[in-house]
């Protein structure tokens, strides 16, 4: 009597027919699915094209450093950061009391050698030796007194107390004094040898020179007040009141009204851009579809190629890169802004 786990010879071929329909159906259902991928494969070589790529560029602008010839401290700003400002607005005030000494000095020596000009064809009188005597004297006392200044100020600075700037006012100051002294000193020795045909080429030449020093210290504070050079915007304000500032240093910055887009463009691409194209952009920012105008067209150079990705049959292409001016204003046009080129 067979056992009971013994299976049947029916039992069996049942078992066997199910796999084999089973691996049949597995099969059946990879081959479909590898025709659909084909068929989709094939569709999309054969119906599907490659868009254009998108050339993207950017919004700039021309930004103006606002920035003087007179060392000082800054006394009033009249502008704020993001404020439009016009031609001629003042923007700055800086305060410099050695310049403003200094056009005292020079405006006193000019009267001094207009007066001893004015003299000269009458005669040296006593009383004109005698202040022409006491302005060398008081001339003499003023380089005295820098020069302690600037020794003091300059042990200082060495020791690192002061700053140079205030070692530097110092040494102006000084100057300015030894060259008033020897102003008056040549006074008082003209005063005491008379009117010689010389000695009015010499009056007259001091008065030159005295002019000459006013209309240089007067240059200098023709800066004291900065005013905007153009209509723009003021972007960055760099110091604030009170703080002091020295010869050429940016005090702001003031961004034109002459915005234009910047693209960076490979060769391939250039076929139809030239200097004078029109081009049609879309600025997503503004939502807004209009024209510009190319009006720059430079190389950047090796290090921005675009490499080649196949050994053959292709090469390495050139940047280069696009500036384009808006053919009418563009309200809100801001530098940063993404422009895309329409193709």
């Amino acid at each position: 009597m067979a056992s009971e786990t013994e299976i049947r010879p029916d039992e069996q071929a049942l078992k066997q027919l199910n796999v084999s329909a089973k691996d049949k159906l597995l099969v059946l259902t990879i081959v479909v699915i590898v025709v659909i991928l084909t068929a989709m494969a094939l569709v999309g070589f054969l119906f599907i094209k490659q868009g254009p790529d998108t050339i993207q560029g950017q919004g700039e602008a021309t930004e103006i450093r606002i920035s003087g010839k007179l060392p000082g401290r800054v006394a009033d700003i009249y502008v704020e950061e993001g404020q439009r400002v016009q031609a001629g607005d003042t923007l700055v005030r800086i305060h410099s009391s050695l310049v403003d000494a200094r056009m005292e000095q020079a405006t006193a020596m000019q009267d001094v050698a207009s007066a001893a000009d004015k003299k000269v064809d009458a005669g040296t009188r006593i009383e004109i030796i005698q202040t022409a005597y006491e302005l060398m004297k008081q001339a003499e006392a003023a380089v005295g007194i820098t020069g302690k200044t600037y020794e003091r100020l300059d042990n200082l600075f060495k020791e690192g107390v002061v700053t140079e700037q205030k070692r530097d006012e110092a040494k102006a100051a000084y100057d300015a004094a030894v060259a008033a002294r020897d102003a008056a000193k040549s006074q008082y020795e003209l005063a005491r040898a008379g009117a010689q045909k010389e000695d009015k080429e010499a009056a007259a030449a001091m008065v030159r020179a005295s002019k000459a020093g006013v209309k240089e210290v007067g240059a200098v504070l023709e800066d004291q007040y900065l005013v905007a050079p153009c209509d723009g915007v003021i972007t960055v304000i760099y110091p604030n009141v009170s703080e002091l500032v020295s010869l050429g240093s940016p005090i702001m910055s003031l961004q034109k009204d002459d915005h234009w887009a910047v693209f960076n463009v490979r060769e391939t691409e250039l076929k139809n851009i030239k200097e004078g194209t029109t081009l049609k952009v879309y600025i997503p920012a503004l939502d807004l579809n209009t024209e510009m105008t190319v009006f720059y067209i430079m190389d950047l150079g090796t290090y921005a190629n675009w490499q080649a990705t196949k050994a053959t049959g292709d090469f390495d292409a050139r940047t280069f890169q696009v500036k384009a001016r808006p053919k009418k204003p563009i309200e809100n046009f801001r530098p940063g802004m993404s422009v895309v080129l329409k193709q």
